[in-house]
């Protein structure tokens, strides 16, 4: 049974392991998850576990007049059950107490992505070009209203 619990500092070996199985070349770096866990007025991080292993992660920047999911990724074996949307999810939640709007990136060949986006009131506003690195692909910007 998969729960969620926000995300500590001792998770980060196992998200840093994710990071590599799900986006390389285009990982975020340690450093970048520990400074966005010390950011607590405007980050959101959850973690969701199945019997104590990490097998996804998200992450939410919020503000006042707007707020971005950073990131969500589920580890393959586990893809297609439900844990991608359990994160996004809990995301929005939070998202829709802090702001009126939650924007994202999302990589232009990722239609499974998109369509879970697009599932949950996420519409296409414009593209990135090159905007991953170091692979260079291309990011679907989406934005979505408080409903």
């Amino acid at each position: 049974m998969i729960v969620l619990r926000p995300m500590q500092r001792a998770d980060l070996g196992r998200v840093m392991e994710l990071e590599e199985e799900l986006f390389a070349p285009d990982t975020w770096t340690l450093a970048m998850y520990r400074e966005e866990l010390a950011l607590t007025d405007t980050r959101h991080y959850l973690v969701a576990e199945d019997d104590g292993t990490v097998v996804g992660y998200a992450g939410l920047i919020a503000y006042d007049d707007e707020a971005h999911v950073a990131t969500i990724g589920v580890t393959a074996s586990r893809q297609g059950e439900g844990t991608g949307a359990l994160l996004l999810d809990a995301l929005l939640a939070e998202a829709d107490r802090r702001s009126p709007v939650v924007l994202l990136e999302v990589r232009a060949d990722n239609e499974h992505a998109q369509e879970l986006y697009r599932r949950r009131g996420f519409a296409e506003i414009g593209r990135r070009r090159g905007y991953y690195q170091p692979s260079g692909t291309d990011a679907v910007v989406m934005r979505r209203e408080k409903p």
